[in-house]
């Protein structure tokens, strides 16, 4: 390789007028080269040996020094690099930086931009500062709005006001990081009001803007909050209440929810608005989750969401959508029952139709499916739901999604669970054993695949065991005496040499261990307790109750509530649970021990569970059932 040609200085196109170099210049040569710069600050020109005129015409150019003085011109230089021969070590060599002029102008421009934003530094804004900020944020808004008055028909003279307008709105992000400050400042201001009259701006990127700057603002996460004291801390949530409430005497939610339809996700600008729009409701229903009856109540979220999750090409807004929607219907009658004024029962199973052939594409689909699934859990407490999810051939549904036992499965079981739960649950416990449900529910139960394909003999999840026994617990309670669908109930329980009896003792007896293990800590805090002389009081009763309930407490009420009906109307399956149980060193006396506490709590478990007319017209016959059960167990 020759290394001469390859460090070669190029040669300059025939025809130009530009001096050229050697192919190879001598470091004597190159020693030579000089750069006239101009004098000192503190350097007067007389001084530094240069006339002041010809300092004044002279521009920062390099020359060379040859014997008869001609002057060598330096903008061949590679690349057009303008400090190619300013870099230069002692040697006299030169490097440069491989940087055009108009390359280390944008570089500049960014370093001034960087040292212009440091002073947003969080620490450096003091109140001061604040109302610098929103001064400034009046000033833009005010002019831009006069611009537009004046000449709306003539964009060029007010765009300028407008890009001045949205620098100010985006100025004032910083401000999250100091709430206990600015957030007073904000609403005494006035700047609260003007920000959210901006959201019906003309110029759809200044709603953006403003969006972006409300959801900032009113994030949960705003102040340091790893580095505050809970002195602190409850200052900042105080002054984030404080801004929440002005934005809502401001109708800053009926404005958002106005600028969703007005925002084309299809542009990605308007995309991330709306995910920022559905940021804000979020922040606000969890700083005070009342206000979702309000948001629902005074808009129209609640159709916006419905016909959001119906969107065929999945999206994080189409799953944050959906995310919305389940906190709105959580421990919320009214909104419920908008859900079904607006047909929103027909709407999810459209939308969960589309799991019962395929599973979820990625984990966000799938976060979207359970939160669908939730949202109709939900809803399905109350008894106007369970009739229009009945209506909706819900159930069939349900039925075919268990069959197909996808992903969906778990979810499935989970909705049929709380559809069938309660005195109202009757007409869908009868239409799911026409639906031909008890099969795939029993061969979910004792861990059976109703596909070919699939593998058999892996037991169902515990949370999916948990509603199964919720389920059968209904159709007991919920089928009519000596009906076809109860004798088909009872039938299964019966077939195979019991082996339903058997798997129900099976679970009974780890949901026994583990309550074992949790009966042994309650016991332990409560001598430490004693031990320290502190008196027990009604609250720790009931919390350690509700530590027994998770701990096998509820799954070992609901298998001896079964066991209990099943042994009332069949001598056969009578005889062989008491059998079984005999060669566990245990008897019928164990199932009424239990069934004697669950009676004994059942106002605790009412209490404990979300409310609704529909669950305290259940509590009366769910004791009386328990009641009869009791005292049909002990003659035995």
């Amino acid at each position: 390789m020759d290394i001469d040609k390859l460090f070669k200085v190029p040669k300059l196109p025939v025809g130009s007028n530009k001096r050229k170099m050697p192919d190879n210049p001598t470091p004597e040569m190159l020693k030579k080269m000089k750069l006239d710069v101009p004098p000192q600050r503190d350097q007067r020109p007389e001084e530094s040996g240069v006339g002041a005129a010809a300092f004044k015409g002279k521009s920062r150019r390099a020359t060379v020094q040859t014997e008869d003085e001609d002057e060598v011109d330096t903008d061949f230089a590679p690349g057009g690099d303008a400090d190619y021969f300013i870099e230069e070590d002692d040697e006299g060599r030169f490097f440069g930086g491989g940087l055009t002029l108009e390359q280390k102008d944008i570089l500049n421009i960014f370093d001034n931009a960087g040292d212009e934003g440091a002073q947003h530094d969080p620490d450096e804004l003091s109140i001061t500062a604040i109302r610098r900020f929103l001064l400034r944020f009046e000033r833009a808004a005010n002019k831009n709005q006069d611009q537009r008055s004046k000449y709306p028909d003539d964009p060029s003279k007010f765009i300028d006001s407008e890009a001045d307008l949205d620098s100010a709105i985006k100025a004032l992000l910083p401000l999250a990081q100091v709430p206990i400050v600015a957030y007073p400042e904000l609403v005494r201001s006035g700047a609260v009001s003007l920000l959210i009259g901006l959201l019906s701006h003309e110029n759809a990127d200044i709603v953006i803007d403003v969006v972006e700057v409300i959801h900032e603002l009113t994030d949960e996460d705003v102040g340091n909050e790893g580095e505050q004291d809970e002195e602190e801390e409850g200052q900042t949530q105080a002054a984030l209440k404080v801004l929440v409430d002005a934005l809502l005497e401001n109708s800053v939610l009926e404005l958002l929810v106005d600028n969703l339809s007005r925002l084309k996700e299809t542009e990605e600008a308007d995309r991330q608005g709306v995910f920022h729009i559905l940021g804000v409701f979020e922040n606000v229903l969890g700083l005070n989750p009342e206000l979702s009856t309000l948001l629902v109540a005074k808009t129209k979220i609640m159709q916006w969401l419905l016909n959001r999750i119906q969107s065929k090409n999945h999206d994080e807004n189409r799953g944050y959508a959906a995310e919305l929607l389940s906190i709105l219907l959580q421990d919320n009658v009214s909104n419920r029952m908008e859900l079904g004024k607006n047909d929103g029962v027909e709407s999810i199973l459209k939308v969960l139709s589309q799991f019962r052939r395929r599973d979820p594409a990625d984990a966000d689909e799938t976060e979207f499916m359970e939160n669908v699934f939730d949202a109709l859990c939900s809803a399905l407490s109350e008894r106007e739901i369970k009739s229009l999810f009945l209506a909706s051939e819900g159930v069939d549904l349900m039925v075919l999604m268990m069959k197909e036992n996808r992903q969906s499965k778990s979810r499935t079981v989970k909705t049929l669970d709380y559809a069938m739960s309660g005195t109202s649950g009757t007409d869908i416990c009868e239409n799911f054993v026409e639906a031909l449900g008890l099969k795939t529910l029993f061969s979910a139960f004792m861990g059976k695949s109703t596909k070919k394909h699939k593998t058999n003999g892996a037991p169902p999840a515990s949370e999916d065991t948990s509603h199964i026994l919720g389920i059968i617990s209904s159709l007991f309670t919920n089928l009519p005496s000596d009906s076809p669908s109860r004798i088909r109930l009872l039938a299964k329980f019966v077939e195979n040499n019991y082996e339903k009896i058997d798997k129900l003792l099976e679970i009974r007896e780890n949901a026994n261990t583990r309550l074992k293990a949790v009966n042994a800590e309650i016991e332990l805090e409560k001598n430490e307790l004693n031990a320290e002389g502190e008196e027990i009081g009604p609250e720790e009763e009931d919390m350690w109750y509700i530590r027994r309930v998770d701990g096998g407490l509820f799954t070992l009420q609901n298998v001896d509530y079964i066991l209990a009906w099943t042994a009332m109307e069949d001598d056969g399956i009578r005889g062989h649970a008491a059998q079984m149980l005999n060669r566990k060193n245990l008897s019928v006396k164990d199932i009424i021990e239990t069934m004697r506490m669950h009676h004994q709590n059942m106002d605790n478990d009412e209490q404990n569970s979300s409310t609704s007319d529909e669950t305290s017209q259940r509590a009366p016959s769910q004791r009386e059932i328990l009641a009869n059960l009791i005292v049909f167990l002990e003659g035995c």
